[in-house]
């Protein structure tokens, strides 16, 4: 068994996996916002995948986007784990709404995350959004995010 291999593609963007990677994620919502009951659903349904689809370190939805930070398990794929959460996500917020239709973006920006330096800064740059972001003065008041103990 050799060395993981890099896989590079690009559709808008450019994604680049590697097997036991560590990624930074982000995906927005096509258009309008995320009340917090549909942020909560969301942020639920990211949390039950952890462990069995990939292991979270971080998330926090926002409004408008969504920010994770995750280790894939060695037999799934960013874009399957990728797909299932945005796919289930959407079908849950659309049922809450009554509509159908798309919810998020198609594509989403994910970065390979390098070392320990990074993974700490991508780390709290998803603990402090909802404060620069204004939604609160403290972490602590905003309940969409999720952030593993390190």
């Amino acid at each position: 068994m050799g060395e993981p291999h890099l896989h590079k593609r690009r559709r808008n963007l450019p994604h680049w996996t590697l097997e036991g990677c560590c990624y930074f994620i982000t995906f927005r919502v096509a258009q309008g916002e995320l009340t917090l009951p549909e942020r909560m659903l969301v942020l639920d349904h990211i949390r039950d995948g952890d462990e069995q689809f990939y292991s979270l370190a971080a998330t926090v939805v926002m409004p408008d986007h969504a920010h994770l930070l995750l280790r894939p398990r060695p037999s799934l794929t960013l874009s399957r784990i990728l797909k299932g959460i945005k796919g289930v996500s959407a079908r849950m917020v659309n049922r809450a709404r009554g509509k159908r239709g798309s919810l998020w973006q198609d594509e989403s920006w994910d970065r390979i995350v390098r070392d320990v330096a990074e993974f700490e800064e991508k780390y709290q740059y998803i603990a402090n959004n909802p404060v620069s972001a204004g939604l609160v003065k403290h972490l602590d008041d905003y309940p969409a995010v999720y952030l593993a103990s390190l």
